[in-house]
C-alpha cells in the first residue's frame, strides 16, 4: 500500500485545489501534483489507511463530469506490463509494392 495515488481520467480544466477538496473528504492530504494536458495526476495521503479508504471510496466515481480512476501510484522506473518486444532483431524494411 502506498501514501501516493495516481488519479486518471481527468477532466483538464481540473485544478489542484478541487482534487485537494474532493481527497481531503478522506482525511488530510500531503500534496497533489496535476500533469497538465495529460488528464491524470497525483494524491500524497498523510496515511495509508487514508490513502486506502480514499482509493476504495472513490475509484470510479463521477468527478468533474468524467469518471475518475484511482490506484497506488506506481514508483518512477516501474512501467506496467514488463518489456515489450515487437517482432525479432533488428526491424527491415519491407518491400510493398503500389498499387
Amino acid at each position: 500500500m502506498s501514501l501516493k495515488l495516481y488519479v486518471g481520467n481527468l477532466n483538464y480544466k481540473t485544478t489542484e485545489e478541487k482534487l485537494k477538496a474532493l481527497f481531503s473528504q478522506y482525511g488530510e492530504v500531503t500534496s497533489v501534483n496535476i500533469l497538465q494536458g495529460r488528464g491524470f495526476g497525483f494524491v500524497e495521503m498523510s496515511t495509508e489507511a487514508m490513502a486506502e479508504e480514499a482509493k476504495n471510496k472513490l475509484n470510479g466515481t463521477e468527478f468533474d463530469g468524467r469518471k475518475i480512476i484511482v490506484n497506488d501510484a506506481r514508483p518512477k522506473g516501474e512501467k506496467r506490463g514488463g518489456e515489450r518486444r515487437f517482432g525479432s532483431g533488428p526491424q527491415q524494411r519491407r518491400n510493398f509494392r503500389r498499387f
